[in-house]
């Protein structure tokens, strides 16, 4: 039996796939491939007045939810928000990176644009390129933007993807994040914009916009 295509997608929080990709990882996982979403925080800043454990198990949660309604999997790092750099090396996320891309050796990875203005969100597009150099395996690697919605230094090929289909469920996903209801405002005026903007381009009703960088 020949084994499943695999897609990773590297989000710097918990929400953030959902943001950048979650039409396209319907799209994939529909199609039966397997996507493995790697978050690197929790993101448990967001609630400074809550137990820092109690947050966790929150984002965690809200995530799982998401998952479930795309169909994915999900792997957590307890890195913490702005200081991703040292805790990446000192939790030696890096070398159980390394042995995930071994072991799945995926098709594609989705990963955080660099012109992304949140440092976590640029330190994971940094992240992913050193890995790329590391690991030695020759994939495709796309950028997704969260907070950056128009590119101006990438001008790598990109690649459309008709979310029509799976846009309302990219929503929904979204909606299980319901510790960061003030925050998603935004992001759902955003969403919107984009998906239009993006499915005008391949003449689709919604569309994702990726930019290769490898």
């Amino acid at each position: 039996m020949a084994k499943k295509e695999t897609i990773l997608v590297f989000s710097a929080h918990s929400d953030d796939f959902v943001i950048g990709a979650g039409g396209t990882i319907a799209n994939y996982t529909k199609e039966g491939k397997k996507v493995i979403v790697v978050i690197f925080s929790y993101g448990e800043s967001s609630h400074p007045w809550l137990q820092e454990k109690i947050i966790q198990n929150m984002r965690a949660k809200e995530t799982l939810e998401a998952c479930k309604l795309l169909q994915c999997a999900a792997i957590f790092f307890d890195l913490k928000e702005f200081h991703f750099k040292p805790e990446y090396k000192a939790k030696k996320v890096e070398e159980k990176l390394l042995q995930l891309l071994q072991t799945e050796k995926p098709a594609k990875i989705f990963t955080h644009s660099g012109e992304d203005p949140h440092p976590d969100h640029s330190a994971v597009n940094s992240i992913t390129a050193e890995l790329m150099d590391k690991s030695k395996l020759k994939l495709e690697v796309y950028i997704y933007s969260v907070w950056n919605p128009v590119s101006f230094k990438t001008k790598f090929p990109s690649l459309r993807m008709d979310i029509s289909e799976t846009f309302s469920l990219k929503l929904k996903a979204l909606k299980t994040f319901r510790s960061q209801k003030w925050h998603i405002l935004y992001p759902f005026f955003l969403l919107l914009i984009r998906a239009l903007r993006d499915g005008l381009k391949i003449r689709k009703r919604f569309g994702e916009r990726f930019y290769r960088i490898r």
